[in-house]
C-alpha cells in the first residue's frame, strides 16, 4: 500500500485512465469490427458506412490524446483498402 500522499493520489489516477483507456480500446475494436463484419456479410454500402464512421471516430481519438495521429492514420487506410479490395471484387 502507498505511504505518501501522492503515490495515493498516483493510485487514484491511474484507476481512472485505466477506465477510461479499457472504455477506448473497446470502442476502437468494434469500431473496425462493424467494418470487417460488413465485407464478410458482403454488404457494400454497410462496409461503406461504417468507414466513415470508423475514419470519424478514431480521428476523434486522436483530438482527445487516446491515439497517436499516424497510429489512427494507418488504421483508418488498412481498413479503406479492405472495403476498396471487396468493392472492386463485387463490381
Amino acid at each position: 500500500m502507498a505511504n505518501h500522499k501522492s503515490a495515493e493520489k498516483r493510485i487514484r489516477q491511474t484507476i481512472k485512465r485505466t477506465e477510461r483507456n479499457r472504455y477506448y480500446r473497446t470502442r476502437m475494436k468494434n469500431i473496425i469490427r462493424a467494418v470487417r463484419e460488413a465485407v464478410s456479410a458482403k454488404d457494400l454500402n454497410k462496409a461503406q458506412e461504417s468507414l466513415k464512421i470508423a475514419n470519424r471516430e478514431l480521428h476523434k481519438f486522436v483530438s482527445k490524446g487516446i491515439l497517436k495521429k499516424n497510429t489512427a492514420s494507418r488504421k483508418v487506410s488498412r481498413l479503406n483498402a479492405y472495403v476498396k479490395k471487396f468493392a472492386l471484387q463485387t463490381a
